[in-house]
């Protein structure tokens, strides 16, 4: 454990950081699912669940939560599922 006040915020900041970061993919990661499962039911829904994914995906990869190229690669994979 850190001895210097500093050291000992920047763990509790990590910290909580790390615990927001977890949920806010975990979140990401089941709005993907919902539409997954939506469009392989074919659901009146998909479209709006389709919105919710790619508007995660974005603020995943403005927070630095994913990369550019892991954003780009999962909306182009919903893309080509909901045209299909």
């Amino acid at each position: 454990m850190p001895q210097i006040k500093s050291a000992i915020k920047r763990v509790k900041t990590a910290e909580k950081a790390k615990l927001q970061n977890a949920s806010q993919k975990s979140a990401l990661r089941t709005a993907i699912k919902r539409f997954l499962a939506a469009n392989e039911a074919n659901a009146d829904d998909k479209q709006s669940l389709y919105t919710e994914a790619i508007s995660k995906i974005d603020w995943a990869h403005s927070k630095g939560l994913i990369h550019a190229n892991t954003a780009a690669r999962n909306k182009s994979r919903l893309t080509h599922l909901l045209n299909k």
